[in-house]
């Protein structure tokens, strides 16, 4: 039966950060007045407190404000001493920044496949990608929902490698009550201005529980010193802004309230689509996703993807090509077929909009163009 559905006055960007702003106008604004009078740009107070304040709130003692999630990844190796010729376990499906941060020290990416339903790394494939020259498990926890750790963990600990976690995707999500950036040595975090946590600008971090991890990240971070000009160890200026630091320290007390509601909003979408056709996410016992992508599997997705712009909807395919198959990695010999779960994935993924400034009648409005199609 053919569906006929009204169309809104407006468009649905599949991401949207202007409706954010007017709610928090007034203390980013009082937070910058704080920072600028004070002339201290770099490595001040602002980025001191932020550190601790979003430590614990990952249920860790210790974190490091650095320029991007790229950087946190890619010190985390580092502080981990992984390096040339060495092999880190990740994940196909992942943002090409996960792979490049490995590439950046030298060592060599193995991928596993992913669980079907999550997206996320399935703990049954790390063994036999395990050889004598890994030294890390890299763990992505996709679209806000984290991996199941504790299989990853007890394998890690038993073959003495690190676990450093791409909680780039999951500011807030639960595994077994704790939050991502509490379940491996070192957890590294983009606030790039679209994740839950966000900053106005490039931004990214590491938390961790471990003393000397978090004093080797330091070290890193600024140019390998402990003390003003004296490079002990070859280092990097890789600091988080004083004044992203303020703003995201606005936003930090926010986010709880933010996943909430992206987390009403994905429980309608749920309610919503299930008389369709289309897979709705998979929640694993003992999560609590936090939804910085809603990413369904949908039957003819490429065709559904262009009825939804035509009706003003955007949305996003996160991530269209798997990382070994793109052209920087051409040469690492991953045939078609390796991760078939992955794969299969690439061709059915499409992430709705999804962002709490959403509201009902959106929300309603892109699950009966979805129903319309199928229809």
């Amino acid at each position: 039966m053919a569906i006929t559905v009204t169309r809104l006055d407006h468009a649905i960007p599949a991401e949207d950060l202007t409706r954010q702003y007017p709610q928090i106008e007034h203390e980013v604004m009082a937070a910058v007045r704080e920072v600028l009078p004070r002339g201290k740009y770099t490595l001040g107070p602002q980025v001191a407190a932020f550190e601790e304040e979003f430590a614990r709130f990952c249920g860790v003692s210790y974190g490091v404000g650095i320029s991007n999630g790229t950087e946190a990844l890619h010190l985390a190796l580092l502080a981990c001493e992984v390096g040339p010729g060495d092999e880190v376990i990740t994940v196909p499906n992942t943002y090409a920044a996960t792979v490049f941060a490995i590439s950046y020290v030298g060592a060599t990416p193995i991928y596993v496949d992913v669980d079907a339903r999550t997206f996320n790394l399935d703990p049954s494939g790390l063994e036999a990608a395990i050889t004598p020259r890994t030294r890390a498990i890299l763990p992505v926890h996709m679209y806000g929902q984290p991996v199941d750790m504790d299989p990853v963990l007890e394998i890690a600990r038993r073959r003495g490698l690190r676990v450093i976690e791409d909680a780039s995707h999951s500011h807030g999500a639960t595994y077994k009550g704790r939050r991502t950036g509490s379940l491996s040595d070192i957890a590294c975090f983009s606030f790039y201005p679209s994740k839950n946590l966000g900053a106005f600008g490039d931004g990214g971090g590491a938390v961790t529980a471990d003393e000397d991890l978090y004093r080797r990240l330091r070290q890193l971070r600024y140019m390998g010193q402990k003390v003003k000009h004296e490079h002990e160890i070859v280092g990097y200026q890789q600091r988080l802004d004083e004044l992203q630091a303020a703003i995201l320290r606005v936003k930090l007390r926010h986010l709880p309230r933010w996943n909430g509601q992206r987390r009403r909003w994905a429980a309608l979408y749920d309610e919503l689509l299930d008389p369709t056709p289309v897979s709705t996410p998979f929640v694993q016992e003992g999560m609590e996703h936090v939804y910085y992508m809603y990413t369904i599997r949908a039957p003819r997705r490429d065709a559904l993807k262009a009825h939804l712009e035509e009706r003003g909807i955007g949305t996003q395919i996160i991530y269209p090509k798997l990382v070994p198959r793109q052209k920087a990695y051409q040469g690492d010999n991953y045939r078609p077929g390796s991760f078939p779960r992955a794969e299969q994935a690439t061709g059915e993924i499409l992430s709705l909009p999804i962002f709490p400034e959403l509201t009902e009648e959106e929300v309603r409005y892109v699950a009966a163009c979805i129903a319309e199609f199928y229809a």
